[in-house]
């Protein structure tokens, strides 16, 4: 499986939310939780949405979609109650 994730990050100011792509997200999010992802260092990561896929391209599509189309990404944050 193939997984397209969105963190809650503190302390960037403008940035609230990290989304990334895995295909181990147990063992990236023990990544990020421990400081090894420079981005959400020290920036108290959680979980709050992620999407599973089979197929590794259909996921790299969907993160791309999520982080280039403002329109997609902030009706996202809005469905899960965040903004």
């Amino acid at each position: 499986m193939y997984y397209v994730y969105i963190l809650k990050i503190t302390g960037v100011k403008g940035k609230n939310f990290y989304i990334g792509y895995t295909s181990d997200l147990k063992k990236r999010l023990q990544q990020h939780i421990v400081g090894r992802v420079k981005t959400t260092n020290g920036r108290n990561p959680k979980l709050i949405y992620y999407e599973a896929f089979e197929d590794k391209y259909l996921a790299l599509k969907r993160e791309k979609g999520i982080k280039s189309s403002g329109s997609v990404y902030a009706s996202l944050i809005k469905r899960l109650g965040l903004k």
